[in-house]
């Protein structure tokens, strides 16, 4: 589980779900680990890994109120705006729709949320949005961050098939059974995109997770249930009568 609190870990992870899901239309965005102030080395690292603009700038804690705190990003004057130590992600367009996926053991389940709006990609002259996750893209949300234009056409919703293969090929790899994943639909390409995992999710909209969650905590049970071969009942020794009946001393009374 401690690999899900750094997001530097979880992002290696993420990465590696382009090469393993090769075909299935599945891809994370390109990221930067951040661990220094200099915006010099930020702009060196950004043009090197080929990184576009907006960024979406996320701590590297990846749990607990912190790990809320975001920024979007829009040139190279806004790297100044990075707080080491943390993660610089391409950000993407996807209509302003999140799914997040819940998982638990072989069953997972998905649920919309509201998300970041749509930005014109490439760099602009644009001060830095410093947001909290928690006020775009919870179910109550409503933010001017996540405002559409009524023209922007609804986009598809994530394959089913895609959706399987990426949570089994992540149940492998992290060795867990309960987690969430937020993915997005590329605005343009309309490829399942992974941009996080989480390690304590909500379940926020699930109706079955408690039934699910009973189910499969039955299941292990059953799997670890050892089959014990059957063994004949000892039987308790049966008290011994001392003298058959003991008379007292002196002989008969009668």
């Amino acid at each position: 589980m401690t690999q899900l609190l750094d997001r530097f870990t979880s992002y290696r992870i993420i990465s590696q779900l382009q090469s393993t899901l090769e075909g299935r239309s599945i891809c994370c965005p390109p990221y930067l680990e951040i661990n220094t102030r200099d915006p010099s080395v930020i702009q060196a690292a950004v043009r090197s890994r080929q990184l576009s603009y907006p960024l979406i700038c996320k701590t590297r804690v990846a749990h607990g109120s912190r790990s809320h705190e975001m920024s979007l990003i829009f040139s190279e004057a806004g790297l100044c705006d990075v707080h080491p130590p943390c993660v610089l992600q391409s950000f993407v367009n996807h209509g302003a729709v999140l799914h997040k996926v819940f998982v638990v053991g072989d069953d997972h389940f998905t649920v919309e949320r509201p998300s970041l709006k749509n930005f014109p990609p490439g760099p602009c002259d644009r001060s830095t949005i410093f947001f909290n996750s928690h006020d775009v893209s919870k179910p109550e949300s409503s933010s001017h961050l996540t405002a559409l234009d009524d023209t922007m056409p609804r986009l598809p919703a994530p394959s089913d098939d895609a959706m399987v293969a990426l949570v089994r090929q992540l149940r492998a790899q992290l060795g867990m059974s309960l987690f969430g994943v937020d993915v997005i639909v590329n605005l343009h390409t309309h490829t399942l995109t992974v941009i996080d995992i989480n390690i304590f999710p909500g379940y926020e909209g699930v109706p079955q997770f408690f039934s699910s969650l009973l189910n499969y905590i039955e299941s292990i049970m059953e799997k670890q249930e050892p089959s014990q071969p059957a063994v004949a009942p000892i039987l308790s020794p049966q008290p011994t009568q001392r003298n058959e009946e003991q008379q007292p001393a002196g002989g008969d009374n009668s």
